[in-house]
């Protein structure tokens, strides 16, 4: 019988779930070992609370994020929250209370425009910030002066070295995300929330196109061959990218496309080894190995009917793996510009308003291919 995967909870939940932690403490006057929130999902949810400390107008403890079944960076990391209680001034008698939520260590801070939050401010997203309000306001209704609630999480920053942050121009540390409060096991969901996110900057910062990356290889290479080899007929000047036009896209092929579709992005550029072309080229909307199989029979036949040399025919029929026919082949252009053609119909399939070119890297890191060269003539919308 096959075992149900384990949900868990987005860092805005923890971060939630904390920040009522500490504010619970300060009107009990006592520790407090666990709460339960109200999630956007509809549903409610027990934290257990670590590290408690209060005194005077202040208190904090933490929360430890669970991922559950979901492969996490962030899964395992400490949470925290501090609580401040500002009294008002003498002569201010408003009701209610302003609440002021800040990061602290391990909270990456934006720098690009494009984001959910501005440049500047802290990463903390709009629902896990209206999440946390509401925490504090349900422990603290009576409170008629400033909350200030400070959310950290110690080692973020080294934790944010291993996703995308920096890229999208969250420098610090880590982001407090999440829609809902609940984590799906192995969803697409955070992958493809990066990709969004990703483009919004591009666009945001001006880039006319982006390059769409199935891999790091990849794309470095494609970083080479744009900022090097390539010029625009129409001016003869060198095409030179900046780095917000690069999306890591990485298995994720037919949400990119709608995507870049959605932004105004007609012709992306997609850097892409073989292998992972002709599973574009096969009409796979993802390129994992989980979710896609290389069909080299219909490579076969497509080199039969483009007639192309038996040389390369004869290679594809034994072969195992696309890397060792695209190996034998010597990376033959012929083969390539089969299979980029096959890839640039699936595409439209998924976004037929799309004219992508792919560039087709080989394994020492140069593109050992790239389609015509075709001239951007609008901006993204």
């Amino acid at each position: 019988m096959k075992k149900s995967l384990r949900h868990g909870y987005t860092t805005g939940a923890c971060a939630a779930a904390a920040a009522k932690g500490a504010a619970l403490m300060l009107v009990r006057r006592a520790e407090v070992g666990e709460v339960a929130i109200d999630l956007p999902a509809g549903v409610s949810a027990t934290f257990p609370l670590h590290g408690p400390r209060f005194g005077g107008n202040e208190a904090a403890c933490f929360v430890v994020k669970d991922a559950g079944d979901d492969p996490d960076v962030t899964n395992g990391a400490e949470v925290h929250a501090q609580v401040v209680l500002i009294p008002p001034l003498p002569d201010h008698f408003e009701e209610g209370c302003a609440i002021v939520i800040e990061g602290g260590v391990g909270i990456g801070k934006a720098t690009k425009p494009g984001l959910a939050v501005a440049p500047g401010e802290w990463a903390i997203n709009p629902v896990p910030r209206r999440m946390i309000e509401q925490a504090v306001r349900d422990a603290l209704p009576a409170w008629t002066g400033t909350i200030r609630v400070t959310i950290s999480i110690p080692d973020g920053e080294l934790r944010a070295q291993k996703t995308l942050n920096a890229r999208l121009g969250i420098v610090g540390g880590l982001s407090i995300l999440g829609t809902t409060g609940i984590v799906r096991p192995l969803s697409a969901q955070a992958w493809t929330d990066t990709i969004d996110t990703a483009l919004d900057v591009a666009r945001a910062c001006g880039c006319t196109n982006v390059v769409l990356s199935t891999g790091r290889t990849s794309e470095m290479a494609a970083q080479h061959h744009l900022n090097h080899a390539v010029t625009d007929p129409a001016t003869g000047e060198r095409v030179l990218l900046p780095d917000e036009a690069f999306v890591m896209m990485g298995d994720h092929v037919a949400y990119a496309l709608k995507s870049c579709a959605k932004r105004g992005y007609s012709q992306p550029f997609v850097a892409c080894q073989f292998a992972k072309l002709l599973k574009i080229a096969c009409g796979h909307e993802n390129t994992h190995a989980a979710a896609s199989e290389l069909d080299l029979s219909t490579l076969l036949g497509w080199a039969g009917e483009a007639g192309l040399p038996e040389t390369i025919t004869t290679t594809i029929a034994p072969a195992n793996t696309a890397r060792e026919i695209v190996i034998a082949a010597n990376f033959d252009p012929a083969l390539l510009e089969l299979v980029s053609g096959h890839a640039r119909t699936a595409a439209q399939r998924h976004a037929p308003e799309l004219a992508p070119r792919f560039l087709v890297a080989d394994y020492q890191g140069t593109i050992a291919f790239h389609g015509p060269w075709e001239v951007v003539e609008k901006q993204p919308s």
